[in-house]
């Protein structure tokens, strides 16, 4: 096939498609690793006395983490696929993983983009949140006169933001990647307008 072709036959390559697994599975094993680094560098530390988690931080943590292991799967059910072209369960399988994967990567793009949002928007409030100390500042990185707090608030504010940029730019690109490994699946089953294009080109 010709390096500078496009269209369905080109999306439909094997090796496009190890790629496209490849990437996922790089880009999931990202989101893990960032997940982590939330959870200990952050999160841990603004949990409440009640362990009570900011609605930015589940959005952050918890669905990155899932999209990641998600993403993971479904880059070696694409590799599979490049490397067993006719196997039509292993494309309903990249189907409904790609398919799913890719909405919950766009829901996790969309959760990180609003907590960015509302953290920037109220200064990193809610980050200290679990701090005990009655002298809660306006910003997260003003420092706190007391010693009330059992973690360093000056820190918090920017670590958060620092992590949370990467996580998205990785969503984002799980969500992409995701698309295309759907879009294969579906040329491979003959469903969608793509097919037809593909079986001509085939033809």
């Amino acid at each position: 096939m010709a390096g500078g072709r496009r269209g369905p036959g080109a999306l439909a390559e094997p090796r496009r498609l190890m790629r496209s697994g490849l990437g996922l599975i790089v880009l999931g094993h990202g989101s893990l690793v960032l997940g982590a680094i939330v959870h200990g560098a952050v999160l841990r530390h603004v949990a409440g006395a009640r362990r009570a988690v900011t609605p930015e931080y589940a959005a952050a943590n918890v669905v990155s983490v899932c999209s990641g292991l998600l993403s993971i799967a479904v880059g070696i059910v694409a590799i599979l696929v490049s490397h067993n072209l006719s196997r039509p369960a292993l494309h309903w399988t990249l189907l409904s993983t790609s398919l799913l994967n890719c909405l919950l990567s766009t829901a996790c793009s969309v959760g990180l983009a609003l907590a960015i949002a509302l953290t920037v928007h109220g200064r990193g409030t809610h980050l200290v949140r679990g701090c005990n100390s009655s002298a809660l500042p306006a910003d997260a990185r003003t420092a706190i006169a007391t010693n009330d707090c059992p973690f360093n608030t000056t820190r918090i504010y920017d670590t958060a933001l620092a992590l949370w940029f990467p996580s998205l730019l990785l969503a984002v690109a799980e969500a992409v990647l995701s698309g295309r490994c759907c879009l294969v699946a579906l040329v491979f089953r003959g469903i969608g307008p793509c097919a037809h294009s593909y079986d001509k080109e085939q033809v």
